[in-house]
């Protein structure tokens, strides 16, 4: 009975992360990473233990003296994270892109190497689904560049590099290139660029040796004024959704998988009706079942939850405030139970469970305080 108790025990404590066991702790609770956008000591990755049941976080280990990590990336094999690193972001400095090796499920992080973003205010990170590619967005230099990996992780000098050039018609956002994001679409054989100083999603081919070329088709246009953001492709491979930062609004596009070319469907508001007030939007995510997309109001300070149809269309569920100021970034854990929220001004995580039948979100437990979250990453 005195070993089974002490057992227990032990258990228990692995499981709140307080000794650390040497295989996966609580097998089915995943791993978050989330990035703390502050200068100097102040910039850290957290890890927490998401717990599936309750919707719980509980601290495990904060990686600090990285600066500015706006924008955080997994690899595919669940062993190295990709962080931004700045000392000044968006400055004339060029930012840095930092490669991490996890040590187990403890939440620790080894700084493996660091290379050049090769550009300003870098925003957004991917890793190819073969781990040997690393796609980055920057926002205020309005480049896109892609890099190596290495055997062991880290990463190599930057292999492809585009600059962006043009402007659209909101002087005051969109004088010059802006890209916000770049991601790795269904097949892994084309990345796509959101650029809200162009209006546009840029399309690339994404080549051995961690190499890009522009696509037959450039790019596809939004509408004028409309300032893309994010981007996600459905787990069908069929529709890409873009949220529009400056006009609050997503675009679902038909993805033809043979082409690589891109059509618009349909675009819909993500604010409430009669909404008068500043509000720009931020992030998207869509339901590992492709059922349900959400995306975010700062401003508004909500989340919009939308019905997928059977060809992609969206149907607006309902808008749920997001607990907290400015939510900036989303994640949704591989079983479609929860929804996180980090509300990067409001300084906290707020967690949601998702209705498996309607989609409608529920605020779950009390919000997690922590500085300026701005990227959350999930490793099941």
């Amino acid at each position: 009975m005195k070993r089974f108790q002490i057992a227990t025990t032990c258990f228990a404590m692995i499981c709140a992360g307080l000794i650390p066991s040497v295989r996966s702790t609580c097998a089915d609770d995943p791993i978050l990473f989330v990035s703390a956008f502050e200068p100097g000591e102040r910039g850290a990755i957290q890890a927490y233990r998401f717990d599936l049941k309750t919707g719980s976080l509980a601290p495990l280990h904060r990686t600090a003296d990285i600066e500015h990590p706006f924008f955080l990336a997994l690899a595919p094999n669940g062993k190295h994270l990709y962080s931004i690193h700045a000392r000044n972001f968006g400055g004339k400095e060029q930012e840095e892109i930092v490669a991490l090796e996890l040590e187990g499920r403890t939440g620790k992080l080894r700084l493996l190497n660091r290379q050049s973003a090769r550009g300003t205010a870098a925003c957004y990170l991917q890793v190819d689904a073969t781990g040997k590619a690393l796609v980055v967005a920057n926002y205020s230099s309005g480049s896109v560049a892609s890099l190596p990996i290495q055997a062991d992780g880290s990463l190599g000098p930057a292999t492809s590099f585009f600059q962006h050039v043009g402007s659209s018609i909101d002087k005051s956002r969109q004088g010059e290139a802006h890209a916000h994001c770049f991601v790795i679409g269904p097949d892994n054989r084309f990345a796509f660029a959101a650029d809200l100083g162009l209006d546009q999603v840029l399309i690339y081919q994404l080549l051995p040796g961690a190499k890009l070329a522009p696509h037959t088709q450039p790019f596809v246009r939004t509408l004028p004024g409309a300032g893309p953001r994010h981007l996600t492709f459905h787990p069908n491979g069929k529709s890409m959704y873009v949220i529009n930062e400056l006009a609050n609004s997503v675009s679902h596009f038909h993805y033809d998988r043979a082409t690589g070319f891109l059509s618009e469907r349909q675009t819909v508001s993500t604010l409430p009706k009669g909404f008068d007030g500043t509000s720009y939007c931020a992030d998207l995510k869509v339901t590992p079942d492709g059922r349900f997309l959400y995306g975010t109001n700062r401003g508004h300070d909500s989340i919009a939850a939308y019905r997928i149809g059977p060809e992609g269309q969206l149907e607006l569920i309902g808008i749920e405030p997001s607990r907290g100021k400015g939510p900036q970034n989303l994640a949704i854990t591989p079983g479609g139970e929860w929804l996180i929220c980090a509300n990067m001004p409001g300084n906290n995580l707020a967690v949601f469970g998702i209705d498996p039948a309607t989609g409608a979100l529920k605020a779950a437990g009390n919000t997690t305080d922590l500085p300026a979250p701005s990227c959350i990453q999930i490793l099941p």
